[in-house]
């Protein structure tokens, strides 16, 4: 008994004087820091970029952490309350500038927003605003200049993109909220379904008032589709479980260092519905509040999760404040799902000599049971109860996209066309991509299959390895084989091409919703997930 007593005060004992090695270590290199500033600042032989010497050092400490903990100062607090929030003040219009010299041309504008109430359409060009021409400024000067206050007025002299009009047209800026779900509806007679895209404030509410609906319209069961979701506000992800199971459930815990502590969340309203069956759509994109709310819900054995494996991030961010209106968003906890699991794929704290980070083996997870004790595992993002591969694209494709090629088409496209038919009647005639070719030919952008993107980097390999020149003529010969004109290669991949084409013109007569609606024409992993056995 005496011996215990005496490791038990040992360990007391122990605590205040970590606690000082603590204090006394952050004391002493915020102290040697300040002396270096001030040292520079009196013996450097040039002028300091003080401002810019001391953001530098800021990132270069968090990033030695996790991608998530950054430093936001003041001026990119709007930028970043967009990022979070999806919000801000403003007219409410994605817009594009081929140019610095160029007009500044209204891309995609949001259904509802303060221009498409006041007339501005999709290709319309802004030539000046507020008096100042948009000609020598960039794109990201014009964006500044279209936002402000909500209430605010901005004038802009506007050329109509169909009849080549000069008008002056006054827009009152908004607040705008880019909406979460960007569609919901009736897939057929008993199948709802929901795509959502974020979690900012209110989501959960808006969920229960469009199931609400879709119950009305008889759904017998629900499809809630987060693939590519990367998450946001875990309080919504909390809301949206609260839908389906009992109130009081345990949804997700976090537990964060000494100070921060353990904390549990449960849900907090009634139910919706205990009974519907669900399915859960998710990818690798399906990230944090996205899987807060599959996991959870997998759990609780209340939906079958469908796709791929999730991202895995399962940590937890808080937003504080700093000295001179900055902000920091710092990492404060891991979170775990109802059986326990932590969906962390990356363990950023154990790095490699080479300062990398890698993901944690399937050797070292750990398998928990659900609610009716089925096994499911931690370390790596949430594995789906029914595997359904996404469509693979080839590479031809994702450069049209990333180079904004099918989206320039599609402004064009608008120039020509003042409507189009319904998204779920509408389809890309055979003339209209022959249009999208002498289009996209006249475009700079790569357009080399795998292969040939492959063989060019084996290339400069062998070149560096100083034996290309023994193997030119076969090296010759394999790059004759795989090459493949503009024309030939779009050609080929036309019944690819089309969906991103058909979903990107939509979009700028029918907004995200109408290019949602039309891109589930073409989704075939959802309609193998409807035909699929679900866990009981």
């Amino acid at each position: 008994m005496k011996k215990t007593i005496i490791i038990l005060s040992a360990l007391l004992a122990a605590v205040p004087v970590f606690a000082q090695s603590r204090a006394f270590k952050l004391g002493k290199y915020i102290e040697i820091q300040a002396a270096v500033l001030k040292e520079l600042n009196r013996s450097y032989v040039d002028t300091l970029p003080m401002d810019r010497l001391e953001k530098k050092a800021v990132e270069a400490m968090l990033a030695e952490l996790d991608p998530y903990t950054v430093y936001v100062p003041q001026e990119d607090n709007a930028d970043f309350e967009m990022m979070i929030n999806k919000v801000y003040g403003g007219i409410g219009a994605i817009i594009y500038k081929p140019d610095k010299e160029g007009n500044v041309i209204i891309n995609e504008p949001y259904a509802g927003s303060p221009a498409v109430k006041a007339g501005i359409r999709c290709a319309d060009e802004i030539l000046s605003i507020d008096g100042v021409s948009t000609h020598g400024l960039t794109a990201s000067e014009c964006s500044a200049k279209m936002r402000g206050e909500p209430g605010s007025k901005v004038l802009f002299e506007i050329k109509k993109a169909r009849s080549g009009e000069l008008t002056k047209v006054e827009v009152t800026r908004e607040r705008i909220h880019i909406p979460d779900i960007d569609y919901y509806g009736m897939l057929n007679e008993k199948d709802g379904y929901i795509l959502i895209s974020g979690f900012t404030e209110g989501l959960a509410a808006e969920v229960r008032k469009d199931f609400s609906e879709l119950k009305s319209q008889g759904m017998k069961r629900l499809v809630i589709d987060l693939r590519g979701n990367g998450g946001g506000i875990m309080q919504e992800a909390i809301g949206i479980v609260g839908l389906f199971v009992p109130k009081g459930s345990v949804v997700v815990t976090s537990r964060g260092n000494e100070a921060m502590g353990e904390q549990v969340y449960r849900t907090t309203s009634e139910p919706e519905d205990l009974n519907i069956p669900i399915i859960v759509m998710v990818d690798g994109g399906s990230a944090s509040s996205s899987e807060i709310v599959a996991g959870a819900l997998q759990d609780l054995d209340r939906a079958t999760i469908m796709g791929t494996r999730t991202f895995g991030k399962g940590l937890v961010q808080s937003i504080r404040p700093l000295p001179y209106n900055g902000q920091l968003k710092i990492t404060t906890a891991k979170y775990y799902t109802p059986s326990g699991r932590c969906v962390q794929a990356i363990d950023y704290s154990h790095r490699n000599e080479d300062g990398s980070v890698g993901h944690i083996p399937d050797s070292l997870t750990h398998e928990f049971k659900t609610l009716k004790g089925r096994s499911v595992r931690d370390g790596g993002g949430i594995k789906p109860d029914v595997e359904i591969k996404g469509k693979e694209y080839s590479r031809l494709s994702y450069s049209l996209v990333l180079n904004g090629i099918t989206e320039q088409y599609a402004i064009e496209f608008v120039r020509k066309h003042e409507t189009i038919a319904q998204p779920k009647d509408f389809h890309l005639s055979d003339a209209d991509f022959e249009d999208f070719i002498a289009f996209a030919k006249g475009r700079e952008f790569d357009y080399r299959s795998s292969a040939r993107a492959i063989f060019d980097q084996m290339r400069a390999a062998l070149k560096k390895d100083g034996i290309e020149d023994s193997m030119s003529t076969e090296l010759d010969a394999l790059k004759k084989a795989l090459d493949m004109d503009k024309e030939t290669f779009l050609r080929l991949k036309k019944d690819e091409i089309v969906p991103f084409l058909e979903q990107e013109i939509v979009v700028r007569y029918y907004f995200v919703a109408g290019g949602a609606e039309l891109n589930l024409r073409y989704d075939d992993a959802l309609r193998t997930a409807l035909v699929s056995k679900m866990i009981d």
